[in-house]
């Protein structure tokens, strides 16, 4: 019997992040309201979705005499055994498997985390062991007539063990069971406070969490996870997972300049990262320097607190795509009109770049950093390629 490797998704620890899917060439990846599953005559083994995997979910590989179906993974609620082999099989090759064995190892494949990072812990709880924290806050960040109703929702763990660092996301689960009566898939939320707390000396966090409102078929539906989230009431128990991340890390090197580009509640992280330079880090070296997004003022999460900072903190930019009486602007532009700026940054060992917020922003990102560096006499392909091996660039984007 020759046995055949297999590409399968541990559903035990998957967070449906939907990072593989988006990120496999082939569309080998797909998924139902269950699992997130891989189509074993499509995938090439071409490597590309283990890396970005936060949970190394993705390297579920076995050992099988016949492939599994897309119906039989839809339904697996954990990884089967590995067949035994008897005539050696089909070797992955060695680059997916040297990936496979990084990503395992939670190290971030090519894509690393900052050399002066600290070490992050990651998988404490999990769907069937979860922590539970209580909602201790819940506050509108956008105006009253905004459309966006985006929240800042402050949870306490009490006293258990739950560290997080800046740029790792934790799981949420919402309570009941969906249309098909299966409990709910966990939702994955970004950290928008430091590690110390979003109060010093409290066993809390902060998450930055927008209402999600579809139109289907003219029906209005409402986000499962997001709503949930966006009406805890102060005293609410709420089941978390995680945390996650190993790579969106902040530098603690005090010299580090760090460029943020966001929209929306892709500032969480950024938050968090600020706030730690804030408190821990003040009159540094290195520069914080921030592209911020949003349709306008009142749609702009954070915008009172962020407009107090002081410019030696942190050097805001604003792109406000539907401001009253102003041109449409938006985060690229907005990286075009400080090219110089960037583009010494970006001469800089010490310069890290982190992007976060919607799909459609990453290649007008690219695009602008592109251009910056070939008015500046950079090849941004090497560029970036250094940063990226060096962990000094780094995108999420959903």
């Amino acid at each position: 019997m020759t046995l055949v490797r297999q590409h399968l998704i541990d559903p035990e620890i998957c967070i449906r992040c939907n990072t593989c899917e988006e990120t496999c060439p082939t569309h080998a990846i797909v998924h139902d309201a269950n699992n997130y599953v891989v189509k074993h005559e499509v995938c090439n083994w071409c490597g590309d979705c283990f890396t970005p995997c936060p949970t190394g979910a993705i390297n579920g590989v076995r050992m099988v005499s016949t492939p599994w179906s897309l119906d039989d993974q839809f339904g697996f609620t954990s990884l089967p055994p590995d067949a035994t082999p008897e005539e050696g099989g089909i070797e992955m090759p060695a680059e997916v498997a040297r990936l496979a064995a990084i990503a395992t190892a939670g190290e971030g494949g090519t894509v690393v985390a900052p050399r002066s990072a600290p070490k992050a812990v990651v998988n404490l709880f999990t769907p069937d062991n979860p922590a539970i924290a209580t909602c201790t806050g819940n506050m509108r960040l956008t105006d009253p007539d905004a459309t966006s109703d985006i929240r800042h929702i402050v949870l306490d763990f009490g006293q258990t063990v739950f560290p997080v660092v800046e740029g790792q996301s934790i799981g949420i689960v919402p309570p009941g069971v969906d249309e098909r009566g299966r409990p709910h898939l966990l939702r994955l939320y970004s950290v928008a406070s430091p590690r110390d707390g979003e109060r010093p000396g409290y066993n809390n966090l902060a998450l930055t969490v927008k209402r999600v409102v579809r139109e289907d078929n003219g029906a209005r539906k409402l986000g499962v996870g997001s709503n949930y989230v966006c009406d805890l009431e102060r005293g609410a128990q709420v089941k978390v997972t995680g945390p996650y991340g190993t790579t969106f890390l902040m530098p603690d090197d005090r010299e580090a300049n760090i460029v943020m580009v966001c929209t929306g509640t892709g500032s969480a992280p950024f938050r968090g990262m600020t706030e730690r330079r804030r408190r821990h880090m003040k009159d540094v070296p290195g520069r914080l320097l921030l592209f911020f997004g949003a349709r306008s003022r009142g749609e702009l999460p954070y915008f009172g607190p962020l407009m107090k900072l002081p410019k030696s903190l942190i050097d805001v930019e604003l792109a406000l795509s539907r401001e009253a009486g102003q041109p449409k602007r938006y985060v690229q532009d907005a990286m075009r009109d400080r090219a110089d700026d960037l583009a010494a940054l970006l001469r800089s060992d010490k310069t890290h770049v982190y992007i976060c917020g919607l799909k459609g922003m990453e290649d007008g990102c690219r695009e602008a950093l592109a251009k910056i560096c070939g008015d500046h006499g950079m090849a941004w392909a090497e560029e970036w390629e250094r940063m990226r091996g060096e962990g000094r660039f780094h995108i999420e984007t959903y």
